[in-house]
């Protein structure tokens, strides 16, 4: 489902769920080359990832986005706390293993990677994407990849859409570019 007419990346709090058939097939690869299990990969391939979004300004005015993701078939879920200041933070992901990432709000003409800053509407270009950085602490997890994301509204067959552009980078140089699509189901 599409978002409502006055969403904005301003605000993303909210409900959303994977719509697998407008997101890109290959989030497959890009798991097994994280280093995710068979048995985790195929829960998630048939499972429903839904993702519970709270987007807010602490009191000094900076942003964060909280997400709370559930999987059915099993998989336990994760937790992700993004503080939008462009600061590395570790974090021992209980599907990713050990990563350091960060995250910012950014105008798209600063990106350097034209898939990271195309195809975005007219506002989410206006207030700048939210950019999220995250690579794998090699020395902990014995792996080694780069998730490079941006995160916007992007008009996908005629509706807007939540959507996440994302170039991985794998452990030999793997190079991958994705698109994923979300429904919305409401607020929180």
């Amino acid at each position: 489902m599409a978002v409502p007419a006055d969403f904005t990346i301003l605000d993303i709090t909210g409900k959303f769920t994977m719509n697998k058939t407008l997101s890109d097939s290959r989030t497959d690869e890009i798991l097994t080359l994280q280093g995710v299990s068979w048995f985790k990969r195929k829960a998630i391939s048939i499972g429903t990832i839904t993702l519970y979004i709270k987007h807010y300004k602490d009191a000094d005015g900076v942003e964060h986005i909280d997400i709370d993701q559930t999987i059915t078939g099993g998989i336990p879920g994760t937790r992700e706390e993004r503080t939008l200041w462009w600061k590395d933070r570790e974090n021992n992901d209980s599907l990713f293993g050990h990563v350091i990432g960060k995250s910012r709000r950014v105008k798209a003409e600063e990106l350097d990677i034209p898939f990271l800053k195309n195809d975005w509407t007219s506002d989410t270009l206006q207030h700048g994407v939210v950019q999220s950085y995250v690579e794998s602490d090699t020395p902990k997890s014995g792996t080694t990849w780069i998730a490079n994301q941006t995160w916007g509204i992007e008009e996908i067959n005629g509706e807007r859409r939540y959507v996440r552009h994302v170039k991985f980078t794998g452990p030999k140089g793997e190079d991958i570019e994705a698109k994923l699509v979300y429904d919305y189901l409401g607020p929180l």
